[in-house]
């Protein structure tokens, strides 16, 4: 009997992960990227250093407004804008 539902939970969780819609699963990675949550755990004794979960979450904040003129910078080169 334990085989069976241990096999069953399986299927059932294999089921609802593939089933996740592309957008919020995305979307969720993305706010974990952003937020430095998937940073958590990656230094040494799996703790986490503030400063340097702080300096990810600048870097990558900065990154977007980088794109974010580069993308106007092109557009105004262009004569789109």
């Amino acid at each position: 009997m334990g085989k069976k539902d241990e096999e069953s939970r399986d299927i059932l969780d294999r089921v609802q992960r593939d089933s996740e819609t592309f957008g919020s699963s995305s979307l969720r990675r993305m706010t974990d990227h952003f937020t430095g949550r998937d940073a958590i755990g990656e230094a040494e004794g799996g703790g986490t250093d503030p400063i340097e979960l702080w300096g990810r979450r600048i870097g990558r904040t900065l990154s977007v407004i980088g794109v974010i003129v580069l993308t106007y910078w092109l557009a105004v080169q262009l004569k789109l804008v």
